[in-house]
């Protein structure tokens, strides 16, 4: 087994006392020893490789605390790309349908043409395409264009018909489908995840073929970022299959946690249909996935009080996906089966409902360290974090949001009060619940040094600062994204700190993040390792 040791640089190890020794030993796949450099030499092997840092940083590699691996690597391959600054340039609708045009022109008559990550607030018009709009870039092509948020899209004509929806199919619990006022024709919008069905999947379209292709794109992109430990979740049942198909002595270069869709259970593990599970050691089928809620973008997150500026009068506080008893019945049923459970809450009120539904469940149940999580929390109130750490709930906060929307929830959606309050990783400090903060690919790009650099600054795209009081430091964002994402999945004995007998998966940086918080943004990795391998930047014999 090759041994190599790391020294002359800072090492952040991000252990329980932040310890910052002088070197670190691998041997094969895992850490051998951290300690002092002249004791490491000591107990080196004389054929062991040396890794001089010359001033640069070592930290545990990256973990992705919520994510929809490999949904990044589908759309860079087989969708359209419809996103509006700051992420893209798609400006307005007509720049969109010109997109969708060229994607119509490359694709054979009768297949689907699938235009992502459209931003109706960011883009000229401030609305989400028509229908009719949709049927002029193809009246051979099913087109379907899904928001950035992936909680809504817009169907041309031919796409309604394939989902098999006309003007009498009536709205299902959670979703809708738009509507003229004036003559009650569809207009091609889609809301919901029970209304877009497999639409709203991000395996949809995908194939295994195409899967593997976005898979693997996807595993470059992640660790030219420095991350070694990724997550799929939402992963339905077609998408568990994708995941099945690799051998189980196959390393795909890549580990991942995979969050089942709660619903399925317990079929999906138990019974004639259950999942014939491979046992692949770099997938691991993780917590099962539940949803309250909608997103801020569409108005859909459910809040205790208004919006600040409604666009829905029907609607003023946005909406549950699910109707309280039966989320407080699935909440039971999945954590009496042993599951942890992520469950997805932008607004408080959606955060209400999973905080009631766990009480409830613990009171008939108790159980121990359960790790059951809030996934996005942006609107958490300190009353509910008070609770939180009391019935040992975690949350994995959308940090990502005050870049990308924080302009927005201050003029729009929240109102300046709120605004300031998105993502309230200082007050979840100092009431003692653990925390983790994520990108929620392909919603935002993977990009954990910027992500911190959010949770940390709080700078929106406008240029202002969100919510002082809600900074963190970098340290607590660094671990936000190592030990404490690997603790949220139940893997904090096997990853994310450097100590003895752990996973050897670290990512160098070009400077001490910790010296400057401002300079956080102009951090870049420069060297990604995974189980004791440089695994980025990729040399010449391990591309070929």
């Amino acid at each position: 087994m090759t041994s190599t040791l790391f020294f002359n640089g800072p090492i952040l190890t991000m252990d329980a006392r932040n310890t910052m020794p002088e070197a670190v030993l691998t041997e094969g796949e895992t850490i051998r020893a951290v300690g002092s450099e002249l004791d490491l030499r000591a107990r080196m092997p004389s054929e062991a490789r040396e890794c001089d840092l010359k001033g640069k940083t070592l930290i545990p590699a990256f973990i992705d605390p919520h994510g929809h691996f490999p949904d990044p690597g589908f759309i860079r391959l087989f969708r359209a790309d419809l996103s509006a600054p700051p992420r893209g340039n798609c400006t307005d609708i007509a720049t969109a349908l010109d997109r969708l045009r060229i994607k119509a022109s490359q694709t054979p008559h009768g297949e689907w043409v699938m235009g992502v990550l459209f931003d109706n607030t960011a883009i000229a018009e401030g609305r989400m395409p028509t229908r009719w709009e949709l049927d002029s870039v193809s009246d051979v092509h099913p087109v379907w264009v899904i928001h950035a948020s992936g909680h809504n899209g817009v169907a041309n004509s031919l796409a309604l018909e394939r989902r098999g929806v006309d003007r009498d199919t009536p709205d299902p619990l959670g979703g809708r489908f738009g509507r003229d006022p004036g003559t009650g024709a569809l207009t091609g919008l889609v809301e919901g995840l029970s209304a877009m069905g497999e639409m709203g999947d991000t395996d949809f379209l995908i194939d295994r073929d195409r899967f593997w292709k976005g898979f693997y794109a996807t595993r470059d992109e992640y660790l030219e970022h420095g991350v070694t430990y990724a997550q799929n979740a939402w992963a339905t049942r077609k998408m568990l299959d994708h995941f099945n198909s690799l051998p189980a002595d196959e390393d795909p270069g890549i580990d991942l946690v995979l969050l089942p869709i709660g619903e399925l259970e317990p079929e999906l593990t138990s019974g004639p249909n259950a999942l014939n599970w491979s046992g692949n050691p770099h997938f691991t089928l993780g917590p099962r996935k539940l949803f309250t809620d909608g997103a801020f973008q569409l108005q859909t997150a459910f809040l205790s009080q208004a919006y600040h500026q409604p666009v829905d009068p029907d609607h003023p506080r946005g909406m549950s996906y699910a109707e309280f008893d039966d989320h407080r019945r699935e909440v039971a049923k999945l954590h009496n089966l042993g599951y942890q459970i992520h469950c997805h809450c932008n607004g408080d009120a959606g955060s209400q409902m999973f905080i009631d539904a766990v009480e409830a469940a613990l009171v008939a149940n108790p159980r121990e360290d359960h790790r059951h999580t809030i996934i996005h929390g942006q609107t958490l109130r300190d009353d509910q974090l008070e609770r939180m750490a009391r019935l040992g709930i975690s949350v994995s906060f959308f940090s990502a949001h005050v870049y990308y929307w924080g302009d927005r929830h201050r003029d729009t959606f929240l109102g300046p009060e709120r605004a300031e309050r998105i993502s309230p990783a200082a007050s979840a400090e100092r009431y003692g619940v653990r925390y983790t903060i994520h990108n929620d690919a392909s919603v935002t790009p993977t990009r954990p040094i910027h992500l911190a650099d959010c949770a940390v600054n709080r700078i929106t795209a406008g240029g202002r600062l969100l919510g002082a009081d809600q900074r963190i430091s970098v340290l607590s964002a660094i671990r936000a994204q190592t030990l404490d994402a690997a603790w949220q999945v139940f893997q904090e004995h096997v990853r994310g700190s450097i100590e003895v007998g752990k996973l050897a998966d670290f990512t160098i940086l070009d400077c001490n993040p910790l010296e400057d918080s401002t300079q956080l943004s102009t951090t870049r990795v420069v060297q990604t390792i995974r189980r004791g391998q440089v695994v980025w930047p990729m040399s010449r014999n391990q591309e070929q």
